[in-house]
């Protein structure tokens, strides 16, 4: 099954809806699939990847999952584009005083996959910009194809204008190894599902105790975890989900690894006492690479950023609420202030748009039941 006939399957069945700027971006994507399955292209010229871009919700991890799941196993490699940056920083450290360990890292990855998908691709790390620099065109030469998704074009990819020149080369070479397809539909697929249950409330309108009683499996108790060798205070736990305040969670030395293994252990996380996000931005100096939750260059130097003060625990729950979407878990929050009000003011806008979209897709009964319909289909 081709990207394009598991596309009408599901059409067929209304398990899609039809968007008529989704069509350009399945014709890219079947292209690749049939010159790399089918051997269909007789050009000699390198194989062009795929870029889509577009706003929240309209369909471009859906676009690319579906195509990974037509490639026989082992040819693609998928990742969230942050995970990939933190594997390039560990394997850098790895190769620490290696000739070109850019290159080296490429023949690596070339020997893992044909074909590297990228989800929610995103620069604003001038260290990392130029890191990608140098192994984008090292893997284009071992001829690796990039499949990425972004809500930005790839003009705009290094959103630092100050330093955006150092990033142009690395822009012209994705431009000219990849098809870029902007998504411009109308349309956020993420809010056409009927029916939902609602996972976000405000102040007292949901007594959270009463709440975590009535759908938690098994003993509670109230130990706090060991995560990624960390311990973590918990509210409670029960065998399908866990309890957590917002500073617990979200306000110290976490990371996205904290967030992932919790994310493949629980169906379900409570997070209480979220207050206003919003916040004026400031400008400080931060070492690179230094602070926890970021991923910087891993030189040495510093820098001036623009951050408001409750910015580092909003990269947080931003990370948070992806890990958990990506694993199909439940979030039940509860805040100071309604939703669309949460986060009105500071340098991670751009990035809260996505959590946004994220959480009104949570409370759909379509989402709220993904995760064992997968778990079915995997006979676990």
């Amino acid at each position: 099954m081709t990207p394009l006939h598991i596309y009408q399957t599901r059409l067929a069945h209304n398990e899609v809806s039809f968007d008529a700027s989704q069509q350009p971006a399945l014709e890219e994507l079947e292209r690749v699939y049939q010159s790399l399955v089918m051997n269909s292209s007789a050009s000699t010229e390198p194989l062009k990847g795929v870029y889509l871009w577009g706003d929240v919700g309209r369909g471009k991890t859906f676009l690319m999952d579906l195509f990974c799941q037509c490639l026989p196993e082992k040819m693609a490699l998928r990742l969230h584009f942050h995970h990939f940056m933190a594997r390039l920083h560990k394997e850098l450290n790895l190769a620490f005083g290696q000739k070109n360990p850019l290159k080296g890292i490429a023949k690596r990855l070339a020997s893992e996959c044909r074909v590297l998908c990228f989800d929610e691709f995103f620069v604003s790390d001038i260290g990392d910009a130029m890191l990608l620099g140098g192994l984008v065109e090292a893997l284009f030469e071992e001829g690796v194809v990039l499949v990425a998704t972004s809500n930005i074009a790839i003009k705009d990819l290094f959103q630092n204008q100050l330093q955006k020149e150092r990033f142009a080369p690395a822009i012209a070479l994705l431009e000219a190894n990849l098809k870029a397809v902007h998504l411009s539909g109308e349309e956020d697929h993420r809010l056409r599902h009927t029916g939902s249950s609602p996972i976000y409330f405000v102040n007292e309108e949901q007594d959270m105790s009463a709440l975590f009683k009535q759908l938690a499996k098994g003993d509670i108790h109230q130990q706090p975890l060991q995560v990624c060798r960390r311990s973590i205070e918990v509210i409670a736990s029960a065998e399908n989900m866990a309890w957590f305040d917002f500073y617990a969670l979200c306000d110290g030395p976490r990371s996205s690894l904290d967030y992932i293994e919790l994310a493949r252990i629980y169906p379900m996380i409570m997070l209480s006492g979220i207050p206003e996000l919003s916040s004026e931005p400031y400008e400080h100096i931060k070492a690179r690479g230094t602070e926890d939750g970021a991923i910087g260059s891993g030189q040495t130097g510093e820098r001036a950023v623009s951050l408001g003060v409750n910015d580092d625990a909003v990269r947080r729950f931003i990370s948070l609420v992806d890990e958990c979407y990506d694993h199909q878990v439940v979030l039940l929050l509860n805040a100071d202030v309604p939703l669309d009000s949460l986060y009105l003011n500071g340098t991670l806008l751009f990035e809260f748009r996505r959590t946004y979209s994220r959480l009104i897709e949570m409370k759909s009964h379509y989402y709220q039941g993904l995760r064992n319909r997968v778990q079915e289909k995997r006979g676990t």
